[in-house]
């Protein structure tokens, strides 16, 4: 056997026994005449200590550089100078016998939690930085989360039933990834955004309870919490209402909150409609950890000489606690961040409420302190609180000031990312309109079942009608979301419609579901869970991509193996594709 224990095993319990382990070397220390080695695996690290009454061992031990993978053998024995921050830090082993098993060029970076290694570099020599103790943790999570959730769904009497990846494309809402085909030249399959179609044929087959852990491909602009291949939960469920598969999937949540952190919630999670997210927090996956909700002012604003806010079909505000004592530095920094392009807005008005009950505003010139007064009141201010306050077109400004919140949110310390703040946003619009091409497209997906009391609108208020449709939101992030789907065949013909498909194009696109429909499709609805998100989010990442083995980098690259890349003009030829790449 290469070894009888792991680096992470070992207590004060053995010593006096003779063990073996095998690792890479994290550093070694020379101290007088002894040297030591600490000597890790995945599951730990123990420290080795060589000493001079062995000088070839020694020796040996000297050549040894940093992730060398080495064998040792010795006696566990009690540590003089103890280190409670390691597991094993009571012990170390004194070594009888050293094998080198293969040495190691000098990694790029240092391998350790704080590693000296940027982005780049680490996801080049992906495989190295797999072996920091930080990133294995996000896996190891993972792994333990998949299993608990399987657990938990089968205890709930669903089947994981796996769906196709080479699929037919569909267009609606992200670019598809497209794969040709060698025996049907010049056709392609996609690789699919979700099992949306799938699962809801396996309703129609009876399967009332399915559920997969499954890669998604969207060929999309990618960020820090988007790779164009990402894990969805996906899973649905038949002869159910919305009320139903919220609680179903409430109770996974709160289970998994229970199982990774020791957290019970044991109220039910909050409800807010679509209207009210946007309307308070100008987002449909708001932060709830803290206030600041929004504070609308354009009705006190009127008729006072001031462009900016006469002008504005929108003026909204929050109340920042305890910044009235901001300075100017500090306020035009905080009208630069909103100047940014990834926010967008001209500028920022303030009001200052001071401890003393005076108040100065950036829009002083143009309104008295009695109405400056009546904004703080609305705004429900306290003395040595701050308003901030955007104007413009109602939904751009609310994005506006949503970041603006966030930004403020973070600077007061109010989102720690070891308090959590569940809820459900339900009551989304069934469709959204398109400027450019004149059009509704759904919000959702073409499946998304309108709300039964709305149905009657779609033909006369096409734009006001509600989805059935649901998003769990935790702490700002979206952690997944799903609807009750359409099983009646004249509704979704009259959705494909509104939606300006031709009866021939839905059939083309979506004819294998509609006439599976006509035999008899359940009631049924589901909802898809971001697994990399709900990693990400109980670790305390800010990214969804050290919680996937091998990641792509914002340009969808996989710096480690690079890709994507050319292939052979012999594989295009078999495929009959020839590439014209455009100059521009």
């Amino acid at each position: 056997m290469y070894r009888t224990n792991t680096c992470g095993e070992l207590r004060l319990s053995d010593a006096g026994r003779e063990v073996t382990i095998a690792g890479w070397v994290q550093r070694t220390r020379k101290m007088g005449g002894m040297t030591f080695v600490d000597v890790r695996d995945r599951y730990g690290i123990t420290q080795v200590v060589f000493d001079q009454d062995a000088p070839e061992l020694c020796e040996a031990a000297n050549r040894l550089g940093r992730e060398f993978v080495v064998q040792v053998t010795g006696r566990v024995a009690e540590r003089a100078s103890k280190n409670p921050k390691n597991p094993t830090g009571d012990i170390e082993i004194i070594a009888r016998e050293l094998n080198i098993l293969n040495s190691s060029e000098v990694p790029p970076f240092t391998i350790e939690d704080k590693t000296d290694g940027g982005d780049d570099l680490r996801m080049k020599y992906r495989y190295l930085d797999l072996r920091r103790p930080a990133v294995r943790k996000n896996l190891e999570l993972r792994h333990r989360m998949a299993f608990e959730i399987r657990r938990y769904l089968d205890a709930k009497g669903f089947l994981e039933v796996e769906t196709p990846v080479l699929i037919k494309s569909t267009p609606e809402g992200a670019r598809d990834f497209v794969v040709p085909s060698r025996m049907n030249p010049g056709q392609f399959y996609a690789l699919p955004q979700s099992p949306q179609t799938f699962k809801q044929l396996l309703m129609v087959s009876g399967f009332d309870r399915y559920f997969q852990i499954v890669k998604c491909f969207r060929d999309e602009d990618l960020r820090a919490d988007r790779q164009p291949e990402f894990t969805q939960i996906d899973c649905e469920m038949s002869f159910v209402d919305q009320e139903d598969v919220l609680q179903m999937f409430e109770g996974l949540v709160k289970h998994i909150f229970k199982y990774v952190k020791d957290i019970d919630f044991t109220e039910p999670f909050p409800r807010m409609t679509w209207a009210d997210a946007m309307k308070y927090y100008g987002s449909d996956k708001p932060d709830t950890r803290f206030g600041m909700r929004f504070v609308e002012l354009k009705d006190l604003t009127e008729g006072a000489g001031f462009s900016v806010m006469d002008e504005a079909p929108y003026v909204g505000a929050i109340v920042a606690p305890g910044c009235a004592g901001y300075t100017r530095k500090d306020l035009d920094k905080l009208t630069d961040f909103v100047k940014r392009p990834q926010v967008g807005a001209k500028g920022m008005m303030w009001v200052k409420y001071e401890a003393d009950g005076s108040v100065k505003s950036s829009v002083g010139k143009f309104y008295s302190d009695d109405t400056l007064r009546t904004w703080l009141e609305r705004g429900e201010a306290k003395p040595g609180d701050l308003m901030l306050i955007l104007a413009g077109q109602t939904m751009k400004t609310r994005k506006q000031l949503n970041e603006l919140r966030l930004e403020m949110g973070s600077r007061l310390g109010l989102r720690n990312p070891d308090d959590f703040s569940c809820l459900w946003v339900v009551d989304f619009p069934l469709f959204e309109w398109d400027e450019e091409t004149q059009r509704y497209y759904a919000m959702h997906h073409p499946f998304t079942a309108p709300n039964p009391e709305d149905i009657g609108m779609l033909d006369s208020d096409t734009g006001a009608v509600r989805a059935t449709a649901y998003d769990m939101v935790v702490n700002g992030n979206e952690l997944g979301g799903g609807s009750i789907r359409i099983h009646d065949s004249k509704l979704q013909d009259k959705m494909f419609r509104l939606l300006g498909l031709s009866e021939e194009d839905a059939q083309y696109k979506f004819g294998f579901l509609m006439n599976a429909f006509k035999y008899g499709a359940p009631p049924h609805g589901g909802l898809a869970f971001g697994f990399d998100r709900f990693v990400s989010i109980l670790a305390g990442l800010d990214s969804i991509r050290d919680t996937i083995a091998f990641p792509k980098n914002n340009s969808g690259r996989d710096m480690m193996i690079d890709a994507p890349a050319v292939i052979d003009d012999t594989q295009l030829e078999e495929l009959q594709i020839k590439v014209d790449l455009r100059e521009d």
